[in-house]
């Protein structure tokens, strides 16, 4: 089939992209979504900006809408609006989102694409965390985290790569604290820097941190392609 992804830049939209593309699926463009804050129910929201480096180094176009309000009806119909434009330009006949447990995004896609007779693609839909995350580590996923806001998450983590390793204490702080181990429940944002579907890996030139002592944020202020790895 061919495919329009549901793209924020972070783990789990770019990892429905690779195994949409592993089953023999063609993403033809991503779309994104720019939230007007953080307090978004259905879209991610930080490193949008960067997403362009991604599409650039995955060679998949992008299509891209700014949203005024965090109203989820007035997501979903620029995502209707995108959608439209992707059947129009590009041809395609489902959207591939990266939902792993979230009944309401799933609901609200597929409700979606009934009405524009598409195809909801959920390739990580019920994954088990540990397994899943281990994964994206084995699958030569290089992701770094962008956001925190859960107990046991300090500013330490922030705009750390996520190594096998990490895995095990991040498991470890998830039964401890009761978080979602792949961040399901948004207690962290990732975004990926290298992967299978890299041409060329993204190198961060320039970035800073914020944290309040319980919420954090990984700025990322300057970046690029790096073209000579």
């Amino acid at each position: 089939m061919k495919l329009a992804s549901l793209f924020s830049g972070g783990k789990d939209s770019t990892f429905a992209i690779h195994l949409a593309q592993k089953q023999g699926h063609t993403v033809s463009c991503l779309l994104s979504i720019f939230t007007k804050s953080d307090e978004s129910h259905l879209l991610h929201h930080p490193t949008l900006q960067w997403t362009k480096l991604q599409s650039e180094t995955m060679k998949i176009p992008q299509l891209t809408m700014a949203s005024d309000s965090d109203d989820t009806d007035n997501e979903l119909l620029l995502l209707e609006k995108l959608l439209q434009k992707a059947i129009d330009e590009y041809k395609i006949e489902g959207l591939v989102h990266g939902g792993i447990k979230s009944n309401f995004q799933k609901e609200k896609f597929e409700t979606l694409c009934t009405k524009l007779n598409l195809i909801s693609f959920t390739p990580l839909w019920d994954t088990e965390p540990e397994n899943y995350m281990n994964d994206l580590v084995d699958s030569n996923f290089e992701f770094i985290i962008t956001s925190v806001s859960s107990d046991g998450l300090d500013d330490a983590w922030l705009g750390k790569s996520i190594s096998k390793s990490d895995v095990d204490t991040l498991r470890n702080l998830s039964e401890k604290f009761g978080f979602n181990l792949n961040f399901e429940g948004g207690e962290a944002e990732t975004f990926v820097v290298n992967c299978p579907l890299f041409s060329n890996p993204i190198i961060i030139y320039e970035s800073k941190k914020e944290w309040d002592g319980y919420r954090g944020r990984f700025e990322i202020v300057a970046a690029g392609l790096n073209y000579n790895a």
